[in-house]
């Protein structure tokens, strides 16, 4: 069968090196102060990884298809041994993560703390179109944080708010030039890649910008607040029965909501969920999930203290 040519072995590992190495300076990253503490969560970007830059100190990096028990999915509470591992070794002073298929991301600052989506966002914009020079839409969901909407503005590009879900995301990269796109769970995607989500592509950009600027994670943060304000983000999935959940939604829609505690309401917008602006930089998002007794709340917030305050109102108003 082989012979007839009916069937052929493609090294699909081999070609997405080669392909990283004809997009990337990796010289520029193995020789930068970079030290890359990598979590694979035992998923399929720990091959590539260690191909990649095998100098960084690996995690969960080995065959397992059960995951040992662990989901894999790159957020905090799934990730302690990565934010332990940086904050116990001064000499890392990175963490990135990916999910099992290596689609989606989840990176430390040096001292371990978690660098949300939304600010990972932040960066890749400023780093595709201030220092790369890449124009084009700005595309993200509806929980994604507003100071995407402040930095695309401030750079002129234009920017289009979707509904929840990479999906809706990809559709509009296939047929129109996105610059960068992404939602609130990991999920990101640059220009001159593929129309999908690639955890240790945008990883690797983040680590590219580190280089090139010779700047930490964190002081870059700290260059794209100086253009859109500092903030903090949470979530909290609430477990709620069913019949409760889609009562708050009925209440949500008929706007009985005009306040949240001491936070009165400014502004509501519905395209997926609803989300209560209280100020320009405060607001909390209430969405319901479509298949589980669960409501997702958001809030966004100067501070993480902020942030809390908003929940801890929120959740009292809800009952």
């Amino acid at each position: 069968m082989f012979d007839d040519g009916l069937l052929n072995y493609i090294d699909l590992e081999d070609m997405y090196i080669k392909h990283v190495e004809d997009n990337f300076d990796l010289e520029a990253i193995r020789n930068s102060n970079i030290r890359l503490a990598y979590d694979a969560m035992y998923g399929a970007g720990m091959n590539a990884i260690k191909r990649l830059l095998p100098n960084a100190t690996m995690l969960h990096c080995d065959y397992n298809p059960s995951f040992k028990g662990q989901a894999p999915e790159p957020i905090h509470r799934n990730l302690l041994e990565l934010s332990q591992t940086l904050a116990d070794n001064p000499e890392l002073n990175l963490g990135l993560a990916n999910d099992g298929d290596a689609d989606r991301i989840g990176m430390y600052d040096e001292d371990g703390n978690f660098v949300d989506s939304h600010h990972l966002l932040l960066l890749l914009l400023y780093y595709m179109h201030k220092h790369k020079g890449h124009s084009g839409k700005v595309i993200i969901t509806f929980s994604v944080t507003d100071k995407m909407k402040k930095l695309a503005e401030k750079f002129g590009l234009p920017i289009q708010v979707t509904k929840i879900g990479f999906k809706y995301i990809a559709e509009i990269m296939i047929h129109e030039d996105v610059v960068v796109g992404g939602e609130e769970s990991g999920g990101l995607a640059v220009k001159g890649h593929i129309p999908e989500r690639d955890g240790i592509w945008n990883g690797l950009l983040i680590m590219e910008f580190m280089a090139k600027t010779g700047k930490s994670i964190k002081e870059l943060i700290r260059e794209v607040y100086d253009e859109v304000g500092a903030f903090a983000f949470d979530r909290d999935d609430l477990h709620i029965a069913n019949d409760k959940k889609w009562a708050i939604m009925d209440n949500c829609k008929n706007d009985v909501y005009k306040a949240m505690g001491d936070y009165q309401v400014k502004k509501v917008e519905n395209i997926d969920g609803y989300k209560f602006y209280f100020s320009d930089d405060e607001w909390v998002m209430i969405r319901p999930s479509g298949t589980e007794p669960v409501l997702r709340v958001y809030a966004q917030a100067p501070d993480m203290e902020g942030v809390r305050s908003i929940l801890k109102a929120t959740h009292a108003t809800l009952g």
